[in-house]
Formats: C-alpha cells, sequence, structure tokens
C-alpha cells in the first residue's frame, strides 16, 4: 500500500475535487467510506451533490475557522493510499477498516481520550489513470486542528505513514511493498515533469514547422491536445535509462562507456569535485534537442540508483593509472564539446551460439547462489537488462517489449547500499551478450540469432524471478513474473514459427493459449510460476529451422497481462 501526503488550506476545494468527475472525468461513484464520528455518520451513503460537498466541507474546517488558528504549510494533511492490481478491489468496508486504523496509528485520534480528535473524512472515487483503470485507492482528508485548539503535528509524517502501511498489509493481508522487505526501490518522477519536457517539444516542434504560428496563439485545448500527442510519444527517463544501461554493459571501462553514449547521439555532461575540472564524481544526460527545445538534463542517479557512477565504476572493476587518464580526457571532451579524446575501433562480438553456450554455463552457476545473496542477484540483475538495453537498441526503432522487459529487470537491481561483497559469477558474459546483441543487425540471419540467445536469456530472468520469490521478496517477484508472462512472451511470439507438421503447429498453439489462461488458485503462489508454465514459454519458439532476417525490426510491445489473467481476484480468494 503506497501512501501520497500533500499539506494544504483549503478543504473545499479538496473535497470538490474528490468529489467531482477529475481531471480528465476518470472519477466515478464518488462516496464517502469513513470519517470521524458524525462526518461518517452523516455523509455515508449520501449522494455528493454540490450542496452535500459544501456542508462535508464546511464542517470539516469548522475548528480552524472558529479559532483562527494556523499551521505553517496548511492545515488540511490530505494523504492518497493506493493498493497495487493483485490486491484487486477491496469492498467499502475493508476500505474503512484500513481508513480507521491509518487515521488512529497516524496519531490523528482522540490520543486516549487526552484530545479532542481531529475531524476527518475518506472517500473513495473509483480506481487511478486518466481512464479509470489503474489502482484501487481512497483518499483522506484531516484538518490538523483539533476542536480544542490544540494541534496535531506529525513528526516526520511520509516515514510514519510508511511504517503504518507496512503494518496494515501484513494485517489486512495485502502484497507488501515495504523497502525493509525488497531493500530496492525505483526513483519516482512526479507527472508534471514530463508534461513539461513533452510541453516543450510540441511547443517547439510546432514552431519548428510551422514558423507563421505561436504557441500562444493557439487555442487551449489544441496545446494541451498537442501535448498529450507528446507525451504518448516521449518516454525520456525510460529511454535514456535504457541508454546508459546498453552503453555501460557493452564497455570494458569508463571511458569506453563515454564514447558509447556519445555515439548514441546522448549528451552527457560531467559532474568535477569542488575544485578541479578532471575528477569526476557523477554525471548528467539529456536527449538531443529534437526541434531546438531546452534539453533536460537528468542525473545518473536520478534514473535509477544502479546508474550512479561509483555503481557503474564496480562493474568496471578497479582502473590502472592509464584507463583513469584515458577516462578523464573523455569527459572533458565531451564537457567542452570536443570530439572524443581516444577513438578506438569496436570490437568483433562474439557469435550467438558462442554467447548462448555462456549464458548457460552462468545460468548452471546460478543455481548455486544463496538467494539472499543480494549483491549478487542484484549485478546480475543489472546486467541482464543492460542485454535487454542493447538488444532494444539494435532491433527496435521505438522502444518495444524488448525495452519494457529491460526496464522491468532492472527494478530489483536497484539496491539502496552498494554491493558489500564481490560477485563470482564472470562479469563478462552479459557484457558479450549484450556486444553480441548490439550487432545482431548485421548478422547473416539476425532473427536465427536472436532466438538463440532468447532461450538462455529467458531462463537467466526465470532464475532471477524464483530467487525472488525464495527470500519472500514478493513485489518485484512479481513485477518479474509479469515480464516473464508479458514482454518474454511477447516477443516469443514475434520470433517466427517455423514450417511444421499440423499436429506440432497446434501444440505450440496450445502452449501458448495456457500462459495465457492458466488460473492460479490451484496451490500455487500468485507469484510464482508453474513447471508447466515455464516449459510452455521456453518452447514457443523453436530455433532449430533457419528463419527470415529482419523479421523482428519495427517490433511493438503488446499490453501486458492484467491483474486477472496473472493473478486471483482476492474476493474469489473468500476474502
Amino acid at each position: 500500500m503506497i501512501p501520497n501526503i500533500t499539506k494544504g488550506d483549503r478543504i473545499q476545494g479538496l473535497v470538490r475535487y474528490l468529489a467531482g468527475p477529475g481531471r480528465h472525468n476518470e472519477h466515478a461513484d464518488q462516496h464517502v467510506i469513513a470519517g470521524d464520528d458524525w462526518s461518517e455518520l452523516r455523509f455515508t451513503g449520501v449522494e455528493l451533490d454540490q450542496g452535500a460537498v459544501a456542508a462535508l466541507g464546511g464542517y470539516l474546517d469548522q475548528s480552524s475557522g472558529l479559532l483562527d488558528e494556523k499551521m505553517k504549510g496548511g492545515h488540511i494533511w490530505h494523504c492518497s493510499l493506493s493498493i497495487g492490481k493483485p490486491d484487486g478491489i477491496l469492498s467499502d468496508d475493508e476500505w474503512q477498516a484500513i481508513a480507521h486504523d491509518f487515521v488512529e496509528r497516524m496519531g490523528f485520534g482522540d490520543a486516549e481520550g487526552t484530545k479532542a480528535p481531529c475531524r476527518w473524512v475518506a472517500i473513495r472515487h473509483g480506481l487511478s489513470g486518466e481512464q479509470g483503470d489503474g489502482n484501487d485507492h481512497i483518499h483522506i482528508a484531516v484538518n490538523q486542528i483539533r476542536a480544542d485548539g490544540t494541534k496535531a503535528w506529525v513528526w516526520r509524517d511520509w516515514q510514519k505513514a510508511q511504517q503504518v502501511c507496512r503494518q496494515l498489509e501484513k494485517e489486512h493481508g495485502l502484497e507488501e511493498l515495504g523497502n525493509d522487505r525488497t531493500k530496492s526501490a525505483t526513483r519516482g518522477w512526479q507527472p508534471g515533469e514530463r508534461e513539461a519536457q513533452a510541453r516543450r517539444r510540441a511547443r517547439a516542434k510546432l514552431e519548428s514547422e510551422s514558423p507563421g504560428i505561436t504557441w500562444g496563439a493557439l487555442p487551449i485545448q489544441e496545446r494541451l491536445r498537442l501535448t498529450a500527442v507528446q507525451m504518448r510519444t516521449d518516454q525520456p527517463r525510460h529511454d535514456l535509462a535504457n541508454r546508459i544501461r546498453a552503453a555501460a554493459e557493452t564497455s570494458k571501462d569508463e571511458a569506453g562507456f563515454v564514447r558509447k553514449l556519445r555515439g548514441q547521439g546522448v549528451l552527457i555532461r560531467p559532474r568535477f569535485a569542488d575544485g578541479t575540472r578532471n575528477v569526476v564524481t557523477g554525471y548528467s544526460v539529456a536527449d538531443k534537442p529534437m526541434y531546438g527545445e531546452r534539453p533536460v538534463w537528468y542525473g545518473g542517479g536520478t534514473l535509477a540508483r544502479d546508474l550512479r557512477l561509483p555503481r557503474l565504476r564496480e562493474t568496471w572493476g578497479g582502473a590502472s593509472l592509464s584507463q583513469a587518464q584515458e577516462a578523464s580526457d573523455e569527459w572533458v571532451a565531451a564537457f567542452k564539446g570536443r570530439r572524443v579524446a581516444h577513438p578506438k575501433p569496436g570490437k568483433v562480438p562474439p557469435t550467438p551460439q558462442r554467447v548462448a553456450e555462456d549464458i548457460n554455463r552462468m545460468n548452471r552457476a546460478l543455481a548455486g547462489i544463496d538467494p539472499s545473496d543480494r549483491d549478487t542477484w542484484s549485478q546480475v540483475a543489472r546486467s541482464t537488462a543492460g542485454a535487454f538495453a542493447s538488444w532494444s537498441r539494435a532491433v527496435e526503432p521505438t522502444p518495444g517489449p524488448i525495452a519494457e522487459a529491460a526496464r522491468q529487470i532492472a527494478r530489483s537491481a536497484q539496491t539502496y547500499r552498494p554491493p558489500q561483497r564481490v560477485t563470482r559469477l564472470p562479469k563478462t558474459v552479459m557484457m558479450h551478450a549484450a556486444l553480441a546483441l548490439s550487432t545482431i543487425s548485421g548478422s547473416s540471419n539476425p532473427v536465427m540469432a536472436q532466438a538463440v540467445m532468447y532461450r538462455q536469456l529467458f531462463a537467466t530472468v526465470m532464475a532471477i524471478q524464483q530467487a525472488m520469490h525464495a527470500r519472500n521478496d514478493a513485489y518485484h517477484a512479481r513485477i518479474t513474473k509479469e515480464t516473464l508472462l508479458g514482454e518474454m512472451r511477447t516477443l516469443a511470439q514475434r520470433l517466427p514459427q517455423p514450417e511444421q507438421e499440423h499436429a506440432e503447429n497446434g501444440a505450440v498453439a496450445n502452449a501458448n493459449e495456457k500462459v495465457i489462461t492458466e488460473t492460479p488458485g490451484s496451490g500455487v503462489s500468485s507469484d510464482e510460476l508453474t513447471a508447466q508454465q515455464l516449459e510452455d514459454l521456453v518452447n514457443v519458439t523453436k530455433t532449430g529451422v533457419t528463419v527470415q532476417a529482419g523479421a523482428l525490426a519495427g517490433t511493438g510491445a503488446g499490453p501486458r497481462p492484467s491483474a486477472k489473467q496473472t493473478e486471483p481476484n482476492r474476493h474469489e480468494q473468500g476474502r
């Protein structure tokens, strides 16, 4: 369960929004499900029309209005509580119990009769998302000024809300998302960030392609439409992260990493240590402007925790004095906009068959790795994501299922702390895989080569998923399973099927159907794949027949399986 906290001082406006149609008309069946004694008694089951909204807002704000009390940052405390899709849709009674427990443990109750309770309300208005197809959630609005004039200060409310959510997940049987269990977390970003970049690019595109039209002269609805079109086209953070992963995994040292990023057309600038111009401590990247707009820079660590420069340096190992100097020269050249300082010819990658054999040996070695060894498994996930990112760069004109698979696999590599132990697995295996995949389009039969490596890469992702499941990391086990059933399966279906007898074609079709229609609930947990599912997925693509080259070019991203396809509904399980 994820809490999201904001503060303000306009309770009427907040209640109007929660009970209204929403920014995209996505709100549905708006109603009160819980609150303090009076608001729950008075407004539960009442249609939230204009009069009811005004009465509810007036009641919640009455104490602060009469006492004329103010609080720094605003006295209205607003928190949304959202559950994951595997948890399905809760009933009003379930949400009501969660809301009461949450408010009480956050310190907004009567403090065991020593203070007046805060006035609050919990409103439900359907699923999240612009189309109303997201996660089940509720909104809680609290007036922190009590009726007796005291103020409900919550010290470090964000941290406390996380702790309370972890407790409620266990007590109410919800998926446990706590970082104390996963020891990792992806970087978040505000929706306004992506919207601002899309608006800048849409404006630059308009003024570049239609010089006689200015952005300000367009009607507001047209500007919103152009911005929305650009938002659907661009995923700047995801694309940049995949480019960095591909460059890092195909480079043996830091200097090669800088050269390859620049070769991809990525703008890169170093962050120097204070008082120096040759000691690099970090970096930022940006997409090259397409229409003359101002580039938007992202620090490597803001894209993903495992893309920070110190983490990348750990994967390359210790650098000699000459390698450090070469890397410094490349960073300075990038900073000053000069050509690469030490150009080097590209190496001939190993053959796909050799790479597949190496990955197969690594997969057998993974069977002996303790699932609790987070350092090794995070390194395996990071390098595997890099190989997928390199593959995507080679065969997908626009990010598709391979790019999405790279992003999902990388989520379990983003640990909070740096690795404490040296991995026992060879680091060159996935580097060779990434190199082979980056040049796959130049081989005599690229699709056949991809099919050969696909089978071993699938087994690697499967091993990662099983390790997550074994150490009770339900969240990452689930998203990795969804990658196996989603992007990996989509990729397998895009690989051409060989011409076979009718019976064999039917067997492959049945395997595909089994993967889709497999219904959990027969003793297998929601984050564990059945043996039959795994066998079916591996055998979807037969690799014994030469297929036409270039068939994977332009592969589009297929839809990920919904929660209903991959997870049991909580109410069907007897909740």
